[in-house]
């Protein structure tokens, strides 16, 4: 198996930097490895024991320090579960098995089985929403309702805004800097999270292969509320056939195409109506 990232002082420096943004967690939260087929799993829990359990699920790239700002809001009246996706550059385990297998799904049912979840709400974005689709697909007793952020596996994949992002990656600082904002954009890519990216990107290997895409009869039987948030301008996912597509399969679905947005699309209004929640923190958020 390849290393995921590009050298052992490069993991060092991703991992050191992502446990002191954990360390500033801006809610009380619990910290815990759970065991699963794919090897080791890092968990940050937050919110109370009693409310409802959600999921996170991030994109490729990141690791969970994405839904900081989120958790004080979400937290509020939802048991959230912040799940770093194995392979991916956070604290799970670096396993990546075939994308076209049901490895994910066993590996998503064994976490849930570790928190001893039987159903839970899911938020994913990109790589996070396909995952929560992939686990529905297989195992819709588990999934409560699905909010998906830019969600891979429904619209079709872009490849211009891939290569050119991977043509840019060798040029120090400042190709990273414009590969993020060529694969994000249009909006602009700034502040301490944006830094921690550029950190990511200088150490890990992403992913190569493309996400299956979902046939019309798999969208058709996600019978579990839905919501879709799309980028209008987004340059990694054809985000107009991604709402087609929903539309046509799940017509009852709530969907968001937001203009002037790209891949990392923010509906914070709708998200929160959609999981129910009540109560809006004031003077607590706060940013990796």
């Amino acid at each position: 198996m390849k290393p995921i990232y590009r050298s052992a002082a490069g993991q060092r420096a991703v991992e050191t930097n992502y446990r002191d943004i954990l360390d500033r967690w801006p809610v009380p939260a619990l910290q815990r490895t759970v065991d699963t087929a794919q090897g080791e799993t890092f968990v940050l829990s937050c919110g109370p024991e009693d409310a409802p359990p959600t999921v996170l699920l991030h994109g490729a790239g990141t690791n969970s320090a994405m839904w900081m700002d989120d958790a004080v809001a979400w937290s509020q009246s939802r048991r959230l579960h912040l799940v770093d996706v194995i392979g991916e550059p956070g604290l799970s385990a670096p396993s990546r098995p075939a994308l076209r297998s049901d490895a994910y799904a066993r590996w998503l049912c064994d976490v849930l089985d570790s928190l001893a979840i039987t159903r839970a709400a899911f938020v994913g974005a990109s790589l996070g929403g396909w995952l929560a689709v992939n686990l529905a697909s297989h195992h819709p007793a588990r999934v409560e309702r699905l909010a998906l952020q830019a969600p891979g596996g429904i619209g079709r994949q872009k490849y211009g805004a891939v290569i050119a992002s991977l043509l840019l990656m060798p040029f120090g600082d400042r190709g990273r800097r414009s590969a993020l904002r060529i694969a994000l954009g249009p909006q602009p890519v700034t502040g301490p999270f944006a830094e921690y990216m550029l950190l990511i990107q200088k150490h890990y290997r992403p992913r190569r292969d493309a996400l299956p895409r979902f046939t019309d009869a798999q969208l058709r039987a996600l019978t579990m509320p839905m919501l879709i948030v799309a980028g209008a301008n987004d340059r990694m996912l054809d985000s107009r056939d991604t709402v087609r597509r929903i539309v046509r399969a799940r017509p009852e679905a709530a969907v968001e195409l937001i203009p002037d947005c790209g891949h990392a699309p923010r509906s914070d209004d709708a998200i929160r109506a959609f999981l129910g929640v009540t109560a809006t923190p004031t003077g607590a958020e706060s940013s990796p």
